[in-house]
């Protein structure tokens, strides 16, 4: 028996077996997209399928989306939609303007943020101001003198406006909160609680002008939407009042000599404001021009009961309505500490 050799190669090696993948792969398979053709008419294919330089198609989904706007049903349903949203704001413009006038409302809120500084210095400082008549512009055209109606608030500072009451009154709200909040004193319903009370004093305030004009026969909307504007300047001394007294008492509230003090100026100054705005509104003077749907001819008797009615609206409603929602601030702060 002959031994071979060490390290004598065989001459016929076995075969070799490769590996046989037992598990499928889910990779996809990521193919580069074909080279664009050229030519006029050829545009790029997606690989994804349809050709994306076709005019007025979006794809394999624009055909499906096409065909559901086209829908018989769905037109229907935008046409009885829109029918609908119609019908609605007309029933609320009809019902809205049998009570108020909305272009009327409209020139209340035409102001600039120049007019908003001054007017804000007027009512704080109203001692120095002259002249309180409002300007008046006349409505004709061409010469002929069909009466006068007067600036809007933008072109003229003693025409009242309703955006700074309004402003007033949402930030008469949020700073009463926010210094309860300071004081540790805050809770949930501080807030409701606050606009309830300064809403139901707002209210009260139209209930009893309405009845002043009625008493005093004020029969124009316009002078009524003035009253009711002007109503609204007395939050304007109230945040001053909230936000000094809580500065210079260190978070006691509007109690104490300096609440007071600066409680008795803005009263003052608002009252003020209110005697000298209100004259054209309660006793207009018959030497002017007529226009503004106002009445010029007041008698003697009827302008007696103006004159008291000015007084007492502009000191003795004011003062009351001004302490109520100043002492509100404060009782609030006690309701949320106990």
């Amino acid at each position: 028996m002959q031994r071979q050799p060490f390290g004598t190669a065989q001459a016929n090696p076995p075969p070799l077996h490769h590996p046989v993948p037992q598990h499928v792969s889910t990779v996809p398979m990521m193919r580069s997209p074909p080279p664009a053709q050229s030519g006029p008419g050829s545009g790029y294919t997606s690989p994804y399928g349809g050709n994306m330089n076709q005019q007025g198609q979006g794809g394999p989904f624009a055909p499906a989306f096409g065909g559901f706007m086209n829908d018989p049903t769905t037109a229907m349903g935008i046409q009885v939609g829109k029918t609908a949203m119609a019908a609605g704001q007309e029933y609320m413009d009809s019902h809205f303007r049998s009570y108020i006038s909305v272009s009327a409302l409209k020139r209340y809120f035409n102001v600039t943020t120049i007019y908003v500084a001054r007017k804000l210095l007027l009512v704080l400082f109203p001692w120095r101001h002259k002249p309180w008549s409002r300007q008046q512009r006349p409505s004709g055209v061409s010469g002929q003198d069909q009466g006068y109606h007067f600036l809007p608030p933008r072109e003229d500072v003693n025409s009242p406006d309703m955006y700074i009451p309004v402003m007033a009154f949402v930030t008469y709200i949020l700073i009463s909160t926010l210094l309860a909040g300071l004081r540790g004193q805050f809770h949930p319903e501080v807030m409701g609680s606050t606009f309830g009370y300064a809403l139901a004093v707002v209210l009260v305030e139209i209930a009893i002008l309405k009845l002043g004009t009625y008493i005093l026969s004020i029969t124009s909307e316009s002078q009524l939407l003035d009253l009711v504007a002007y109503s609204g300047y007395k939050f304007v001394g109230v945040i001053v009042t909230l936000a000094v007294a809580e500065i210079v008492n260190l978070g006691q509230g509007t109690g104490g000599w300096a609440g007071w003090t600066v409680f008795t100026y803005t009263f003052l100054a608002n009252a003020f404001f209110l005697l000298r705005s209100l004259k054209y509104v309660l006793l207009p003077d018959s030497s002017g021009p007529s226009g503004g749907g106002m009445t010029h001819t007041v008698a003697r008797s009827q302008r007696n009961r103006r004159t008291q009615f000015l007084f007492v609206y502009s000191y003795m409603v004011q003062f009351f309505f001004m302490w109520i929602l100043t002492r509100q601030d404060s009782s609030t702060g006690r309701a949320g500490k106990i």
